[in-house]
C-alpha cells in the first residue's frame, strides 16, 4: 500500500514538482495550496505531512505543525516544514516538526526526508 502524503505548498509550481517526484517514488500525494487537507487529516491519515511555512491565508506553516503536535488526535502525524527562510532550523523545533527542508532544496535530499519520516 501506497504511504500517504499531504503536500501543502504556497507556490503552484514547486508543489506541482514535489507532487510529481514524491509520486514517481511510490507516495499517494494529497497536494494542496491550502490547509484544507489540514481539516480532514484524520479522515485522510495521511503518513508524514509536508507543509510550506508561508501558505496563502493568515496561518503560518509552522503554526499549523504546532496545532497538529499540540492535538492528542494528530501529535503522531510526522509534519516536515518547509521554508526558505534562514531560521528554519529553529522554526521547525520551536513548533515540534518532526524535520525541516530548506528552499531551494535538492531533490534527492527532499525525497530522503519524507521517506525517513513517512
Amino acid at each position: 500500500m501506497k504511504k500517504k502524503v499531504i503536500l501543502v505548498q504556497d507556490n503552484e509550481d514547486i508543489l506541482n514538482i514535489m507532487e510529481n517526484v514524491l509520486d514517481e517514488e511510490g507516495f499517494e500525494v494529497i497536494p494542496a495550496l491550502t490547509t484544507k487537507p489540514i481539516d480532514d487529516i484524520e479522515r485522510i491519515d495521511p503518513d508524514v505531512v509536508v507543509i510550506d511555512d508561508h501558505i496563502k491565508g493568515n496561518v503560518k506553516g509552522s503554526e499549523v505543525v504546532k496545532n497538529l503536535k499540540s492535538d492528542p488526535q494528530t501529535e503522531d502525524f510526522p509534519a516536515i516544514l518547509t521554508s526558505t527562510s534562514k531560521d528554519l532550523e529553529k522554526q521547525a523545533a520551536a513548533c515540534n516538526a518532526d524535520d525541516y527542508i530548506e528552499k531551494p532544496f535538492d531533490l534527492d535530499h527532499m525525497v530522503d526526508v519524507v521517506k525517513k519520516n513517512a
